[in-house]
């Protein structure tokens, strides 16, 4: 049976926001994992936390030959979880890292990392997503205004705001390279945005979304609200945030690329039923629906 619905999206003609009251940011507790209570109380605040460094040299090479293998992998040519650049064809994103990799598939369950979703959703928790984003030199192209949560919902039926990400910098993110950027505070506000879910929307979405981006007056009054904070830092440091958290990035012109590592952890106690938005869920490389529990 499907739960109500919390956060209505794509079915009025007029955006609305709406206050986030039933789910907390942080569900767990000092002492249940890495993150501090200083960290978890930010976290709470702010909707992010930034880690300065997770990984330590000889992991973040091995991380980054392994970036090179599947940028290079030949047998990756034409699956449909490598996403490429619509001027240039160049790589995009490589999806359900986890599944193609053992290496990424084995870095994810250390505790520094599933040790810090499980604290922050206060349970056990499963990947949701995998991907690496390239943001090539001199073409890598913008990530538009969006909260994830909004897609999520919509289109593959996660019901509740019980899900958390980590964007790991497998290269350095400099602050004109397209780095990330999040309006602190935002993910206490849902932004219910117009247009109806077209099918299939993710084969157009992944390359430029438009359908469940917010509109230009919400955007802007959550900025005047908020603030932007911009995500720079050296290959290895990472950024948790939450699901609902609106952010983005510009595009990159610059000869340094962007890489960075992106998974999405939801709780277990927050499975996904049918979409809300949506006539079909999305393919599994986008929203997983095998709940098997991250050890």
């Amino acid at each position: 049976m499907q739960s109500t619905d919390l956060y209505p999206t794509r079915r009025f003609k007029e955006p609305r926001l709406v206050y986030r009251t039933e789910d907390p940011a942080v569900w767990g507790r000092p002492g249940e994992g890495p993150l501090t209570e200083e960290q978890l109380d930010t976290h709470e605040l702010d909707g992010f936390t930034a880690i300065e460094q997770l990984l330590e040299p000889d992991e973040l090479a091995a991380a980054q030959t392994e970036l090179n293998h599947l940028l290079q992998d030949p047998a990756l040519d034409g699956d449909e979880r490598v996403i490429r650049e619509r001027s240039t064809d160049e790589i995009r994103s490589v999806f359900d890292v986890h599944r193609l990799s053992s290496h990424f598939a084995e870095l994810i369950r250390d505790e520094r990392i599933a040790g810090i979703a499980r604290q922050i959703l206060g349970s056990d928790v499963y990947v949701h997503q995998s991907r690496v984003n390239y943001k090539p030199g001199f073409g890598g192209a913008p990530f538009e205004w969006h909260s994830d949560f909004e897609t999520w919902h919509a289109e593959d039926g996660m019901p509740r705001m019980r899900a958390v990400s980590l964007s790991l910098a497998l290269t350095e993110n400099y602050h004109f390279n397209g780095s990330l950027m999040i309006m602190p505070g935002s993910h206490q506000t849902f932004v219910s945005c117009v247009g109806a879910t077209p099918e299939d929307n993710h084969k157009a979405s992944l390359v430029k979304q438009e359908v469940g981006t917010p509109d230009h007056d919400s955007l802007r009054m959550l900025a005047d609200k908020h603030g932007i904070h911009q995500f720079t830092g050296p290959a290895g440091s990472a950024i948790w945030f939450d699901s609902n958290c609106m952010h983005g990035s510009n595009g990159n012109i610059t000869p340094f690329p962007r890489s960075n590592l992106f998974i999405v952890f939801n709780s277990v106690e927050n499975a996904l039923e049918a979409p809300f938005a949506a006539e079909k869920h999305r393919p599994e490389y986008l929203g997983s629906r095998d709940w098997q529990v991250l050890r």
